[in-house]
């Protein structure tokens, strides 16, 4: 529901702009295209209020494009979302663009207004102010965490490998588990001049690293698959949907699902939809380089447990290998069929998505 001007007899504008971590630059222009002005406001809730009372000043606002609605303007457009004011999703401008005019933070924001008017920038931004909200930044935190994990037994492996011959000889050949368990046991004398002290103290100090993390990482995913299961029932139900696939794709739909109005929209965000690539008398697509990685690589890895673990799937990829198709090929198409289906479960109204207070 748009809102209501404070003096609905006011032409109607535009606005645009470009977001920084400190500062957003805003400007309005008028619907023929007309620059009017523009201004610097602080990135805080009262520069958003300051910000929007501005642009109402010059008339019945009709959108605002907004650059970084998922990083540097989220704030921002969560604010105007909250006020019933229509935000778009405007990406910066092309090189070629900032080549011809230059590039500055007022002709960013006025760039963005004339996206909005254009019709080059449509696009609805990715609702943050609800459980995908949630379900995002302790994604984030899981992924570092892993990434620390992944670090500490590199680390830990490396020092074993210059560690002194009898340490080495007892604790080369063990698993993981077995490694990590047998380096925390580790008693060093306190003479850490001796290297075999000092290594014992290196390896048990990585250990128990690794130990905390992952007790970090399973408390994560307990939440996660709380909260999944809260927002999205039945998706974890779905064949080779694990916490973290499901996590990933309930973030790049959003609080705000129903902007992905088709099963091709929602594959196009995945860049999973199939792209032309016919000639002559072959006729074929190829893959998409586009869209968000990330949810391509969560439909990957499901498509990937499937075709080791399902029948169907594994029926499928046999009938399309005797057909001549390469194995790439045939996971785009297995992708795309995967797409279709995580649909229904993404979009489905049976949620219970709660919205979180107004970003500060």
């Amino acid at each position: 529901m748009a809102r209501r001007s404070r003096r609905p007899d006011k032409r109607r504008v535009v606005g645009g702009v470009d977001t920084h971590h400190d500062t957003h630059h805003a400007a309005v222009e008028l619907m023929n295209g007309g620059r009017i002005a523009d201004a610097q406001f602080p990135a805080t809730v009262e520069g958003y209020a300051r910000l929007l009372a501005w642009m109402e000043g010059f008339g019945r606002i009709h959108a605002v494009g907004v650059e970084g609605t998922g990083s540097y303007g989220a704030g921002l457009t969560r604010y105007l979302r909250g006020q019933g004011v229509t935000v778009v999703e405007v990406n910066r401008p092309d090189r070629r663009q900032r080549r011809s005019v230059g590039k500055s933070d007022p002709l960013d924001a006025y760039a963005a207004a004339d996206a909005v008017l254009a019709g080059r920038a449509r696009a609805l931004p990715k609702g943050n102010d609800g459980i995908a909200e949630s379900i995002r930044v302790l994604h984030l935190t899981r992924t570092g965490a892993i990434k620390a994990r992944t670090a500490a037994i590199n680390e830990l492996r490396a020092v074993l490998v210059t560690a002194p011959a009898q340490l080495r000889e007892h604790l080369t050949g063990k698993p993981t588990p077995a490694l990590i368990s047998a380096c925390a046991r580790l008693r060093p004398g306190t003479d850490l001049t001796d290297p075999l002290h000092a290594t014992k103290h290196a390896l048990r100090a990585l250990a128990h690293r690794h130990q905390h993390l992952t007790t970090e990482i399973d408390g994560l995913n307990l939440h996660l698959k709380a909260l999944i299961t809260q927002t999205r029932p039945d998706l974890l139900a779905i064949y080779g949907v694990g916490v973290e696939t499901a996590a990933q794709l309930l973030i790049t739909c959003g609080d705000n699902p129903d902007r992905l109005t088709t099963p091709a929209a929602f594959a196009a965000l995945c860049g999973v939809a199939p792209i032309p690539a016919s000639s002559g008398k072959t006729t074929r697509h190829r893959l998409s380089r586009g869209g968000d990685r990330q949810a391509n690589r969560a439909l990957y890895l499901i498509t990937i447990t499937r075709m080791s673990h399902c029948a169907r799937t594994r029926t499928y990829v046999q009938r399309r290998t005797s057909q001549g198709k390469p194995k790439p090929e045939i996971i785009r198409c297995l992708k795309r069929y995967l797409a279709r289906e995580l649909f229904k479960a993404l979009t489905s109204t049976n949620t219970t998505n709660k919205q979180l207070p107004a970003a500060t």
